[in-house]
């Protein structure tokens, strides 16, 4: 049982830590580029690597990343959260687009279309390290040129997975989910309450 309740977030998205707050859980974020000698993590699938499988390799990556950090830096050793999220469509990975013609590109694939959103969670702490999946489906709305124009100007798409944020404009797409609304958003709330309590912290 761990005396301290508190965590490191190894990620800089604003979603996961507005969502670790709702379910109040104390965290700090741990910048893992900020991180001298840190153990680099390449978020590129390998060839034929399934998304389910890569989007729980990198949470696991990361996790591991943050905890390498935590050991080295000598910080205080509360454990490590790591996540990630990929789109996946027709058996293809969407990750964050670079350029706003790349966004346009995943929005056209995804209009009118289901998809899946894959995010994993793991959780590490000494030489234990656990992890979840949580995948959901999505349907989006049939998205005309001057829609995915307009959205693009919002600038919302950047960083963001498959190029839009279920939690901004693009709820507007949604036409039906199938699974965890946090998960889609980048952190199911569910798998890491599982997660954090199996390492003794109450959620």
């Amino acid at each position: 049982m761990l005396v301290d309740k508190r965590i490191y977030l190894a990620s800089q998205s604003s979603r996961r830590r507005e969502l670790l707050k709702q379910i109040g859980v104390a965290f700090d974020v741990l910048p893992l580029r900020a991180v001298v000698g840190r153990m680099d993590v390449v978020e590129i699938p390998h060839a034929g690597e399934a998304a389910a499988d890569f989007v729980q390799r990198m949470a696991t990556e990361k996790a591991a990343c943050g905890w390498h950090a935590v050991d080295t830096r000598h910080l205080l050793r509360f454990p490590v959260l790591g996540a990630d999220t990929v789109i996946e469509v027709d058996g293809v990975i969407l990750g964050k687009p670079a350029i706003r013609t790349e966004a346009s590109t995943m929005l056209k694939q995804l209009s009118g279309r289901e998809h899946q959103v894959h995010t994993a969670v793991a959780l590490q702490h000494e030489g234990r390290l656990e992890m979840r999946l949580s995948s959901s489906r999505v349907k989006f709305v049939e998205l005309d040129a001057a829609t995915i124009s307009r959205y693009l100007e919002t600038g919302e798409y950047l960083g963001k997975a498959g190029a839009y944020a279920i939690q901004g404009r693009a709820g507007a797409f949604v036409e039906h989910i199938d699974g965890s609304y946090s998960g889609i958003m980048g952190l199911p709330l569910y798998d890491t309450a599982v997660l954090l309590r199996a390492f003794g912290l109450a959620v």
